[in-house]
């Protein structure tokens, strides 16, 4: 059973966005607070170095505790080995999932970040494969179109 869903490789971009130096507070925000202090890219913020990125869109409750929900769509770098407390997406028997990976005395386990499900630990005879390093998280806030 999957949780994660391939989506597509990033290739880099140009564009630059304004980056306003004001934090936006979570009530009501000062009008006085509005000049762009520099602009920013997108790439940048999210470490993407194409092509060794790509989507991901995440399924399911299990990876709620670090802030991992349904429908996230993850920044997965191929370009990163995978250390024990990583957040990874790995395929096991042709499954893929996003889990925490960890090794503790020669032992692979996987495990989510919701306590109703147990860890995954990896057998003799199971094939693994780390696809890649969940470096960030994309969730989407409002669905006009």
């Amino acid at each position: 059973m999957s949780n994660a869903e391939i989506l597509a490789p990033v290739t880099c971009s140009k564009a630059r966005l304004p980056f306003y130096s004001a934090r936006v507070p979570a009530g009501f925000p000062s009008p006085a607070q509005d000049h762009i202090e520099k602009t920013i890219s997108l790439d940048a913020l999210l470490d993407i170095d194409a092509p060794q990125t790509y989507l991901v869109r995440a399924h399911g409750d299990s990876m709620i505790g670090v802030g991992i929900f349904d429908g996230d769509i993850l920044v997965v770098s191929r370009g990163v080995d995978a250390r024990s407390g990583d957040i990874v997406i790995a395929a096991i028997n042709g499954d893929t999932f996003v889990k925490r990976f960890t090794r503790a005395h020669n032992q692979v386990v996987l495990l989510s970040e919701n306590p109703i499900y147990a860890a995954r630990f990896i057998m003799e005879g199971d094939e693994l494969l780390i696809w890649g390093v969940v470096m960030n998280s994309i969730r989407q806030h409002c669905n006009h179109g």
